[in-house]
């Protein structure tokens, strides 16, 4: 064991690097009582599994009426004979095992095995399942110092991880070590084993029963009210009864230690019934300012209390703990759509103890995305090209397709016979949406990595470092951060003015918001305003805040962010727009119409005209309204 007097350093902040203990687990002591479980089994069973080679790798025994039995070790499992399980043989072993409960589960005195039953309709047994109970000495080292700490701790996983062996572990170490006064709450008899007398893995540590698995919690104030514990340990809080009487118990300054069935926090959080245990979920109606703030709705869900548990574990394998250190946080991040960063603990060969820092995904603006969706290994997806719009790229026109347009005539090639403006327009669309070669889908660097970008390393506005650090007001957030992903921009968006090295506003919310103004003037923090909330506003803003126009980059325009559900309807409709500003309007300073549209794809078109400082308006009836784009 790991004594009281060493605990873990802290782990660096943000990063994958390993912290190694000072000190190694030592060797795992296991102690199962394998034999008395063998000894209720048919004999014909018995015989197979004393000289089974995997004897000490058991899980648990399998015996269904009418089938044939079944051993099953981890990751496998294996029938012990041919002759299918009688009433007989479940008769045999039923009877040498203690009482059933109200959960169907009995067990065999001073052992922690567990005899699970199945019953038809009449109540009569048909099936067993006889897990072996291992007493594990030397599971909690990676934990130790968490446990030392006195703060309640839950712990989640799959069944079979090893929650309830961990538990019994803890109560141990807790009782024996720590000379703390524990009570163990034990429904079904799994932590300290069937019978009156405690098992002696859980040291020192009292155990009461419950009479019946509805009663639990009822016992557990019990507890509280009569044998005055410094630590209540329970196995399985399953129900929202079991769930409010730990926070009683919380509530009185007795420390917890629990399981319960989930693999992370965010099961607790999506399930009613137990996520009082974290806290509970509540929805809340935000003011209009602090809803402009967060740049979120106004409907949000919040935690409702503080968490019962201040520790959670997630059990991923027996040696490889995720540990979230502060519960509240925790829940905090995830309800804000945002990834925490627990600890990731795990022991080696040798036992040693490694603690990592789990670094979450980079938030919106900090990562840049490629164009094309990725498949599952993080290559390109194979993109047909009768499906370009999967592509999300729009790719230069040919060398021929510019030559013709430059000099101003095209030609049918069946008939060699001039072309109309029209049908050279339409040609061109066509050649854009049928031909666009995958190898001009190259990987976009990723600048929340590597810490470059595809724009020049250069300082921000104020003379500061990139990524730049913006505090967007009564701005779409959601629009913002899709320009900065699609555009590769080194920004930011941050929720704290203090951060911020600049601010983005609305120009009429603005007006009316001198404790903005105020406080940017005092930190010298410059605001930039946009007239409206359209994509061609915030792209022009961004640029200008990272002094990209005057140096005269520009960016090819993805089609996507003046798409509201990148359809084929819309994509196709804003590609000819792109085309006839950039093939015809511009070069040859003419107006084009364009092909009758709905209202809500006429706006995109608009926006997309207006990304290039050219006016444009709807003209004709419907469903015959069209657009006109004028040169400048």
């Amino acid at each position: 064991m790991i004594s009281n007097d060493n605990h873990f350093s802290d782990p660096v902040q943000h990063s994958a690097i390993e912290v190694e203990a000072h000190q190694s687990q030592p060797a795992f002591q296991i102690t199962d009582d394998l034999n008395q479980l063998l000894e209720i089994l048919p004999t014909d069973i018995q015989v197979k599994l004393v000289s089974h080679p995997r004897r000490n790798q058991l899980v648990e025994v399998v015996l269904d009426l009418g089938r044939r039995p079944e051993a099953r070790f981890p990751g496998t499992s294996e029938y012990l004979s041919d002759t299918p399980v009688s009433r007989a043989d479940l008769d045999y072993c039923v009877e040498r095992v203690g009482m059933f409960s109200g959960d169907n589960r009995a067990g065999i005195e001073q052992t922690l095995h567990r005899i699970s039953a199945i019953r038809n309709r009449a109540g009569a047994v048909i099936g067993l399942t006889c897990r072996v109970g291992r007493a594990v000495f030397g599971t909690i080292g990676m934990i130790r110092d968490l446990v030392e700490t006195g703060k309640s701790i839950l712990m989640l996983g799959r069944p079979g991880v090893g929650k309830t062996t961990a538990l019994r572990e803890i109560a141990r170490v807790l009782a024996d070590d720590l000379n703390k006064r524990v009570v163990i709450i034990d429904t079904s008899n799994e932590i300290a084993g069937d019978g009156d007398i405690p098992h002696p893995a859980i040291g020192r540590a009292r155990r009461m029963q419950v009479s019946r698995p509805e009663l639990q919690h009822h016992v557990m104030i019990e507890a509280v009210e009569n044998h005055m514990p410094e630590v209540i340990v329970i196995d399985e809080i399953g129900t929202e009864l079991e769930a409010l009487a730990a926070r009683t118990i919380a509530e009185r300054g007795v420390q917890l230690v629990g399981t319960a069935h989930g693999n992370e926090i965010e099961n607790l959080i999506k399930n009613p019934t137990l996520s009082d245990l974290v806290g509970g979920i509540q929805s809340v109606t935000l003011s209009d300012e602090e809803a402009r703030r967060r740049g979120s709705q106004k409907s949000v869900l919040e935690r409702k209390a503080p968490p019962t548990f201040d520790i959670a574990l997630e059990i991923l394998e027996r040696h490889k703990w995720v540990v979230h250190e502060n519960v509240s946080e925790t829940v905090d991040l995830l309800l804000r759509g945002r990834q925490p960063s627990p600890q990731l603990r795990t022991t080696d060969e040798s036992g040693k103890v490694h603690i990592a820092r789990e670094t979450p995904p980079p938030a919106a603006g900090q990562t840049t995305f490629r164009s094309a969706p990725l498949g599952g290994n993080g290559t390109l997806r194979s993109v047909s090209s009768s499906n370009w719009r999967t592509s999300g790229q729009m790719v230069p026109i040919g060398l021929k397709r510019q030559e013709v347009s430059e000099l101003g005539i095209a030609f049918d090639e069946t008939t060699s016979s001039p072309l109309s403006e029209r049908q050279q327009f339409d040609r061109l669309l066509n050649e854009s949406l049928e031909s666009l070669p995958l190898a001009s889908l190259e990987p976009v660097h990723d600048y929340a990595t590597s810490g470059t970008a595809s724009y020049r390393q250069t300082p921000g506005p104020n003379g500061e470092d990139l990524p730049l650090h913006v505090y967007p007001y009564a701005i779409s957030r959601h629009q913002l951060e899709q320009v900065i992903r699609t555009l590769h921009l080194p920004i930011v968006l941050t929720k704290d003015i203090d951060d911020a090295d600049a601010v983005l506003a609305l120009r009429s919310h603005l007006k009316n918001h001198s404790k903005l103004r105020s406080i940017a003037k005092h930190r010298h923090v410059p605001i930039h305003a946009v007239k409206a909330n359209s994509v061609p506003q915030m792209i022009r803003a961004l640029q200008r805040m990272l002094q990209m126009e005057e140096d005269g980059v520009e960016e090819p325009i993805d089609l996507h962010l003046f798409s509201n559900e990148g359809g084929e309807d819309e994509l196709e409709a804003l590609e000819e727009a792109r085309l006839a500003v950039e093939q015809i309007v511009i070069p040859k300073g003419q107006p084009v119409e364009l092909l009758p549209r709905s209202a809500k794809v006429r706006k995109m078109q608009h926006e997309l005209v207006e990304h290039y400082r050219l006016k444009s308006s709807s003209f004709g009836d419907e469903p015959n309204r069209r657009l006109r784009i004028y040169p400048a």
